[in-house]
């Protein structure tokens, strides 16, 4: 299910391609502003049924000149709804309404200055030069009819235009990014004064709206939680306890994939400090079964997905046996725990899913990069109604809420760690074995990246164990034991990366403890690969 519509009309960012949309969506958000990433290809209709109080038009890689090339249903334009066109959506509004866009053989890539030559709306107390950044080829040589030039740039003789009449903007440059100067008022001005649309999205009123939709959802049925440890499907069970308390069961499954000492703070937090009915599943053995022989990275999510599915329906049937929670026919969890009387759904089940993880399992747009476990992992035939109150929610929004909760500043700030467990960075067959070395080599990377103080400035920072061994020698004699890769990055949201330069000294550190003190390895390298091109894990 997804939450929503926000109470006032959200703002909607058309995706155009790359990753512009995304940093786009999560400006307006910065705004206090609800925003919600939409496909071009959905009609005016689609659109309009939204009530959205503005529409941006994002970037994009292509050319509008190409053939084929993304575009949007025209009808839009005459919706009355407020429209600002950034970079692609810029040239793309111009030529629909009868501009040209053309390659003029000098595009701009980078800063350049920005030069005001007519009155906007969106430019209010803006020098008469600014800094902006560029990056496009084509540039807009003839604004369409009822619009006006309102800025330039040394290669883009139109950088802004807009229409005042119907409200429509369009501007060269992208406003998103830090290297606009004030490229943060520009979306404001745009936000508050085109589109009205009240600051309103704050972490008070998301946990508001969530707790509302949460019993909106399930009314008074039971609800399970698949909980892990990690800062989602924390702030998750967290958000659905406060919206209906002991109506939620929080189950832990212990799948032998997951950090050093895990279990023991999910224990302590959740059973002793939130007073949550925590089931934990010591299944490690069944996991480590299932995968056997599976080297895919595909596979090995698809399998840990579907058994996860499996236990808490288990659990489910645990539950209904012990409470008698539940009867047949009332959407509660029946009498078999799997389905009810009516082939419906048995029951609810809580996940940690977020907004990039959504975005990124594929779109109109956007190609699958990889399944997540929360999207893309879990059987056709799922006995549940899912309940995801963050799904619209990115990460630094999530940990906003989860402080606003109370939830411990461990938990809260804990970097992000995959569903699948340690099994995505074990490359190869995933054995007993194999994730007990990755638990101890990683155990040293977090905590002498704590040690070093630079825990809160990486995004992540974790051990990755290849499928390869490797010839070394300790003493006088020789081995023939793993390498473990040392991968730590920075971002702001996991769509892109770049990785850590993390000092030598802590590298050499974390190089010997791991070679001294986890037995089967004799190499460790660093990961240098931002994403794109790479992805932040390593299956």
């Amino acid at each position: 299910m997804t939450y929503g519509p926000w109470p006032e009309g959200p703002v909607l960012v058309v995706d155009f391609g790359a990753q512009y949309a995304q940093l786009i969506a999560r400006r307006v958000r910065e705004a206090h502003v609800y925003s919600e990433i939409v496909n071009h290809t959905d009609t005016a209709s689609q659109l309009l049924a939204r009530k959205p109080a503005g529409i941006i038009f994002s970037g994009g890689p292509k050319s509008v000149n190409e053939t084929p090339a993304p575009t949007i249903d025209p009808a839009i334009y005459a919706s009355g709804v407020p429209i600002l066109g950034i970079c692609y959506g810029a040239q793309l509004l111009t030529q629909q309404l009868g501009g040209e866009v053309a390659r003029t053989g000098r595009g701009e890539y980078g800063r350049t200055n920005l030069t005001i030559s007519g009155s906007s709306p969106i430019f209010t107390d803006w020098p008469g030069e600014s800094e902006v950044w560029m990056s496009h080829g084509d540039a807009i040589t003839t604004v369409p009819e009822g619009f006006v030039a309102t800025a330039s740039c040394p290669d883009a003789p139109v950088a802004a235009l807009h229409d005042p009449d119907r409200a429509i903007f369009g501007v060269q440059f992208h406003p998103e990014v830090v290297h606009t100067t004030k490229g943060r008022e520009l979306l404001e001005r745009f936000l508050y004064d085109i589109c009205g649309a009240p600051p309103s999205w704050t972490h008070s009123s998301i946990i508001e709206s969530q707790v509302q939709a949460v019993r909106n959802q399930v009314g008074s049925s039971p609800v399970l939680c698949a909980l892990s440890g990690g800062v989602d499907s924390a702030v998750a069970a967290a958000l659905v306890h406060k919206a209906i308390g002991d109506q939620l069961t929080c189950v832990y499954v212990d799948t032998g994939l997951m950090r050093a000492n895990e279990s023991e703070q999910v224990e302590d937090t959740f059973r002793r400090q939130f007073h949550i009915d925590l089931v934990h599943v010591k299944a490690a053995d069944r996991f480590f079964s299932a995968l056997a022989g599976v080297t895919d990275p595909e596979a090995k999510r698809k399998i840990i997905g579907e058994l996860f599915i499996r236990i808490f329906e288990e659990v489910a049937r645990d539950l209904v046996a012990e409470k008698g929670t539940g009867t047949e026919g009332d959407g509660n969890f029946a009498g078999d725990g799997v389905e009810n009387g009516d082939g419906e759904p048995a029951g609810y089940l809580v996940q940690g899913t977020l907004y990039p993880d959504v975005i990124e399992s594929g779109s109109a747009t956007a190609a699958t990069i990889k399944s997540h476990h929360n999207v893309g992992g879990l059987p056709d035939d799922l006995a549940f109604d899912l309940v995801e109150p963050l799904r619209l929610l990115f990460k630094d929004e999530v940990r906003a809420v989860g402080e606003e909760l109370g939830l411990p500043h461990e938990i809260v700030w804990r970097q992000p760690f995959p569903g699948p467990g340690l099994a995505v960075r074990i490359v190869g067959e995933v054995t007993p074995e194999r994730a007990e070395i990755l638990r101890n080599a990683d155990a040293i990377v977090v905590e002498e990246i704590r040690n070093a103080g630079l825990y809160r400035e990486l995004w992540q920072s974790f051990a990755v164990l290849p499928a390869v061994r490797t010839v070394g020698v300790m003493g006088d004699g020789r081995t023939y034991a793993y390498p473990v890769v040392i991968r730590a990055v920075t971002s702001d949201d996991a769509m892109t990366a770049d990785w850590a330069r993390l000092p030598y000294d802590l590298l050499e550190k974390m190089s010997s403890r791991i070679i001294n003190e986890v037995e089967g390895v004799n190499r460790v390298a660093l990961d240098i690969t931002s994403k794109p091109p790479g992805t932040i894990e390593w299956e």
